[in-house]
């Protein structure tokens, strides 16, 4: 049957974006033209901080002190479930080489960027987990150096528990800047720093238009958009659990969607009851970003069957695909789009956004149709490199130079020509392309 919709989102995670690229270019323009002068002077104006911008060591110590022992021992188990999945996502990747003819081989190399920019938000709340995800699976692929960055508050700074997991995690350097200033500031290499590879690290839609336009100069994890999530449930799933899950993703941002879609109707009703009786028993500010993603971008659905959820699943492609129902491996098995997969009601996307392990930096809006999330393979290059003898040379030679020819060119057949020439002298060789 086609898909029945019992809650229809109003509006969608771009309409009010705005143009923000005019305001973001100007910024970088100002700060690559004007330096570390221009990154401070920006600080000042959105960051409202006029304190030390690179992190000393005493600071560093200090702001590990001030973090009490019981959140450095959850913050060093989330770190060291997501560097023992780096690492083991790390082995898949090997440097080899294969012997395409005799004489002729051919190989691979896994090359890590030199240096790495990790962003983590620090606005209404510090993203320690950011931190983890981001300067983890740097530090394990092997980035020559790594600078994390996260705004600071007015007259405070990085909240310590930031600034004791980034050390953590193994960042050489930190610094206290938010926003574009902080991105320029990594990718121009202000302040000290080598010029940064690669940019990673969710933001708001300015950090996110900076990557944009910063991205080919640098490389980046991905354009990001608002978070959205998706679960799917039959009648074997708890309606408690399926509005919390639904609440405590909608949480993010008002404009955060949030979607279920259901084989079974009465789950549909009663989720779609529960959802507003416990959004105000969140904190003041957390309620109404939940309560306007709920009201504007949230969907509930109800299909006929489990393929149908699949399909929805696969239409959608979202960031966080949760799968309340029976038959989990019947779902790994089939499902093709999506950030990370959540399967059953024992994991929650809360637990990968934390401190499961796999990465919580995710493609949105879509994107998971064609990229996966950040992993250690992101700060990684995959380069190849080819050896031959001269004997193995010849027949490349002749198979070059009649493509080269048929293509116009003729400059690339000469290449092979004077090869077949040098280490095969006296020889003919019939390099026509016709026949």
């Amino acid at each position: 049957m086609p898909v029945e919709y019992l809650k229809k989102a109003t509006r969608t995670s771009t309409d009010d974006a705005g143009d923000v690229r005019a305001a973001v270019q100007g910024i970088l323009d100002e700060i690559e033209a004007g330096g570390d002068a221009a990154a401070l002077k920006y600080a000042a104006k959105f960051d409202r901080y006029d304190g030390n911008v690179v992190l000393t060591r005493d600071e560093i110590d200090a702001a590990a002190e001030a973090v009490p022992r019981k959140l450095k021992d959850d913050i060093r188990y989330a770190w060291d479930n997501i560097r023992r999945f780096a690492e083991a996502q790390k082995a898949t990747i090997r440097d080899m080489e294969v012997e395409l003819a005799p004489g002729l081989v051919a190989g691979q190399k896994a090359i890590p960027c030199q240096a790495a920019g990790c962003y983590a938000p620090g606005g209404r709340y510090s993203h320690i987990a950011s931190a983890l995800m981001t300067v983890t699976t740097a530090k394990v692929a092997g980035c020559g150096h790594i600078a994390a960055c996260s705004p600071p508050r007015p007259d405070v700074g990085i909240a310590p528990a930031l600034v004791y997991t980034a050390d953590l995690c193994g960042a050489d350097t930190i610094l206290a800047l938010g926003g574009v200033q902080g991105l320029a500031a990594m990718a121009f290499g202000l302040f000290g720093l080598p010029k940064a590879d690669i940019l990673v690290g969710p933001g708001n839609q300015f950090v996110a238009e900076a990557k944009r336009i910063l991205f080919g100069r640098v490389g980046i994890d991905m354009f990001a958009g608002p978070t959205d999530s998706l679960i799917l449930a039959d009648e074997t799933a708890d309606p408690e659990i399926v509005a919390w899950d639904l609440v405590g993703q909608a949480e993010h941002g008002y404009n955060s969607p949030v979607w279920l879609a259901t084989t079974h109707r009465p789950l549909a009703e009663r989720v779609l009851a529960r959802v507003p009786e416990i959004i105000p028993s969140l904190p003041e500010l957390n309620a109404e970003n939940a309560a306007a993603a709920w009201r504007d971008m949230a969907e509930v659905m109800v299909v006929s069957d489990r393929e149908e959820l699949a399909q929805v699943a696969d239409d959608y492609a979202p960031e966080h695909l949760h799968v309340q129902a029976a038959d989990l491996d019947w779902f790994l098995g089939r499902l093709r789009c999506y950030g990370s997969l959540f399967l059953g009601e024992e994991t929650t996307v809360a637990f990968g956004d934390k401190a499961a392990g796999p990465n919580h930096v995710l493609p949105t809006s879509g994107a998971a149709r064609y990229t996966g999330g950040l992993s250690v393979h992101k700060y990684m290059k995959l380069v190849t490199w080819q050896r031959a003898t001269r004997e193995a040379a010849g027949p490349v030679a002749e198979a070059t130079a009649r493509i080269s020819r048929l293509e116009g060119m003729e400059g690339h057949a000469r290449t092979a020509d004077i090869r077949l020439e040098r280490f095969f002298p006296g020889q003919e060789f019939d390099l026509s392309i016709s026949g």
